[in-house]
């Protein structure tokens, strides 16, 4: 008995070791070098591999950047590199350097503890997908946050983190490299990628209910009740389904001022950031 089990370890160990050397035989014979421009862009990737380029990760962003032509490399962008990584890969591929406008995460929802107080007490898993389908939230807003944070654990950078006083997210302006994974997280889309300023203004509506004035407000002072009055301020601001949104063509750094003055619950968002002097 002992010689037989003896035996079949012999034979199988045997055939493992000749079946990977084989394997790699043919794995040597049969590669194909990969393209000097693809390793010399890839080196130049932060390795995040966050997705936030479109791309299933920094080598296949690599592999875009260095087959595509001048004027497909105007739609390619790093997030997390930024334009000094940008600019380095067009002198690499001998193009001309794509200005890109700063972006940053922003949070469209201002339900805050103040704002939008508990009304059920939620004792189940802690997770913003889960909730989502099981519920409409603490606070009874059906668009309003879950406040479970799931963003913040998807957040590489640290850029997300949650306000014990508010109750929600908040975002480091600083940190945030527009990666978009907490886009792609939140389950009622609370999350959008918004252009800022060179002095780091924003300019948005914290708010995605599309219920009645009346009936928002009872579960978030804070709502957008479509009043209309930021239309009058700018005419390129649409309310649509009582619901008022800011388009990127708004400039906050001439209308936020005005706009966040004519929303009377709060529900227009116009902040600076508060430049990182580390």
């Amino acid at each position: 008995m002992d010689d037989t089990v003896l035996l079949s370890v012999l034979v199988l160990g045997g055939i493992a070791i000749v079946s990977a050397i084989v394997l790699y035989l043919v794995s040597r014979k049969f590669a194909i070098a990969e393209d000097v421009k693809i390793v010399e862009i890839d080196a130049l990737l932060p390795q995040a591999n966050c997705g936030g380029c479109g791309k299933a990760g920094c080598h296949d962003f690599a592999q875009a950047c260095a087959f595509v032509d001048e004027k497909g490399f105007a739609g390619l962008y790093c997030p997390v590199g930024g334009q000094q990584v940008m600019d380095q890969i067009a002198a690499l591929r001998g193009f001309a350097k794509v200005e890109k406008k700063p972006t940053a995460a922003v949070l469209r929802c201002n339900g805050t503890c103040q704002n939008a107080p508990l009304k059920v007490s939620y004792d189940h898993i802690t997770s913003c997908r889960i909730a989502a389908r099981i519920s409409s939230g603490q606070t009874g807003c059906p668009t309003g946050c879950l406040r479970l944070g799931d963003c913040i654990k998807v957040c590489k950078f640290g850029a997300l983190s949650m306000n014990k006083e508010t109750g929600i997210p908040i975002i480091d302006h600083n940190k945030c490299t527009s990666c978009g994974a907490c886009v792609r997280m939140c389950p009622r889309g609370l999350f959008e990628i918004r252009p800022k300023t060179e002095n780091g203004e924003m300019l948005y509506v914290a708010c995605r209910n599309t219920q009645k004035g009346a009936i928002a407000r009872k579960n978030c002072k804070a709502a957008c009740i479509a009043c209309q009055k930021c239309t009058k301020v700018n005419a390129e601001v649409k309310v649509e389904n009582n619901l008022s949104y800011i388009p990127d063509t708004v400039s906050a750094e001439e209308f936020g001022q005005a706009l966040r003055e004519a929303c009377p619950t709060g529900a227009i968002i116009y902040t600076k950031e508060e430049k990182n002097n580390d």
